[in-house]
């Protein structure tokens, strides 16, 4: 009874038994295996390299390639721009301009340039001169008809008006004509009822064509685009009227 009296108050101490791993110890392969097993995680290694290395490539493949499509976009749009616009102009000298002769070219010697603020009765449309706003109107391309006395005050400061018949052109020929303006000190609108297709106007000059095609509009335009002869060649041909149906 003593006996199993002391056993019960000092019962026997737990035994720890180890734990089955399957973790594989190199120290537990053979050299062959260890050999192997370096083997097998250097070509692992590898092949990830290789994978972000592909990647790598194929992301600078395709960064390069919206590169030049961007590039080709810019330089398509920059030719295509130039091919539709008229190359800059320069005033040519006035031995130049009178070296220019323009058949069935109208002159108009002697205008009157004072302003008034009157409507002007002119003796042919569009004019080549004469009594004029005191205000100008400014240079471009319009689509509607403008105040008369202000496109003459253009007139008076160098610009060159292309008036065109809009029943007597096609929009083809309207386009041509457009591209037939210089880019500042110009003007073209349309006026209802002409004697021509197409007149071109400026100080003291006129001229009346069919078609935009006709060499003799570039002529006029050679000899008397900022013209010497007007007035005041080379003055301010925006920062005033904006007339209506402007397009540029």
């Amino acid at each position: 009874m003593r006996a199993i009296a002391w056993c019960a108050q000092h019962p026997a101490p737990s035994i720890l038994y180890p734990l089955e791993t399957s973790v594989t110890n190199d120290e537990n392969l053979t050299v062959k295996q260890q050999r192997e097993k370096r083997r097998a995680e250097k070509v692992a290694a590898l092949k990830a390299k290789q994978k972000k290395e592909k990647r790598g490539r194929l992301i600078a493949i395709v960064l390069s390639a919206t590169a030049v499509v961007a590039v080709l976009g810019i330089v398509i749009t920059v030719v295509v721009s130039n091919a539709t616009r008229p190359e800059p102009q320069v005033p040519l000298t006035a031995a130049e301009r009178a070296a220019i002769e323009i058949e069935g070219e109208e002159l108009f010697p002697g205008l009157d340039p004072r302003h008034t603020t009157d409507p002007v009765q002119y003796d042919v449309m569009p004019p080549a001169g004469g009594p004029h706003n005191p205000s100008w109107l400014n240079c471009g391309v319009y689509e509607e008809e403008q105040p008369v006395e202000y496109a003459v005050h253009s007139l008076e400061h160098g610009a060159v008006w292309l008036a065109y018949d809009p029943d007597q052109i096609s929009d083809e020929q309207l386009t041509e004509l457009r591209r037939l303006a210089p880019d500042r000190h110009a003007i073209v609108s349309p006026i209802a009822g002409l004697e021509s297709p197409i007149i071109a106007s400026a100080w003291g000059a006129r001229v009346q064509v069919d078609e935009p095609g006709d060499e003799r509009i570039g002529q006029f335009i050679d000899k008397y685009w900022l013209s010497p002869a007007a007035p005041e060649p080379g003055a301010l041909c925006s920062n005033a009227l904006d007339g209506p149906g402007r397009v540029s």
